[in-house]
């Protein structure tokens, strides 16, 4: 089985980046997908909560996972190393694009996987350091950190109330909504609460359900 593994961390990213990458990468090598397994979630959560974490128990000799980089699969040193030993040690196949690596049981594989893991969680550990220290500096120099003033309320969702509305009083779940209009369903929550929408709100056609 050939997998392609696609992580987003929020809701507010595409995964047809990804996908495309996958795909192209792919008709190029004349491999085909079997399974393509998405999931939005941060991977600094438990493997055991991501859909990842499943596809590993279950993942057999011989298998491949193609992912667009090796920090789709994990954000640290031995999140990484734990997927690569499983994956290594039953004789299934990592395979990776933009970082183009090859990673299966043998040697070369198992130190390249380490040096990648430990050198990419140093490069974060820097990159937080640095941004500490500027927002450190902004802050000393009496500027204003953090979002402009009003952006907060700003959402994706504007201008959709009605819309929401109508499809509430027509029985549709929030997660038909959120899904239709390309948001996560507790976005949706979130900004029905906040704006207080109900489903006795103006029915609007289907002409201007669609704007």
């Amino acid at each position: 089985m050939i997998y392609g593994y696609i992580r987003v961390s929020t809701d507010h990213q595409t995964t047809e980046n990804q996908r495309f990458e996958i795909k192209k990468f792919c008709e190029k090598q004349d491999l085909s997908i079997d399974c393509w397994i998405e999931e939005t979630i941060s991977a600094t959560k438990d493997l055991n909560k991501r859909k990842l974490g499943r596809l590993i128990k279950r993942i057999q000799k011989d298998d491949m996972i193609i992912a667009s980089e090796l920090s789709r699969l994990g954000r640290n040193l031995l999140q990484i190393m734990s997927i690569l030993h499983h994956c290594m040690d039953i004789g299934a196949k990592i395979w990776t694009i933009k970082d183009n690596y090859r990673l299966g049981s043998d040697i070369t594989s198992k130190v390249l996987a380490f040096a990648f893991g430990l050198s990419a969680e140093i490069e974060r550990n820097l990159i937080s350091q640095r941004t500490k220290e500027a927002l450190a500096r902004i802050k000393a120099e009496g500027k204003h950190v953090g979002r402009p003033q009003g952006s907060r309320n700003i959402c994706k969702l504007d201008g959709r109330e009605k819309y929401i509305s109508q499809k509430l009083a027509c029985g549709s779940s929030k997660y038909e909504i959120a899904r239709r209009l390309r948001v996560h369903r507790d976005t949706l929550s979130k900004f029905i609460n906040v704006r207080g929408i109900t489903s006795d709100e103006l029915i609007l056609d289907d002409d201007d359900a669609n704007q």
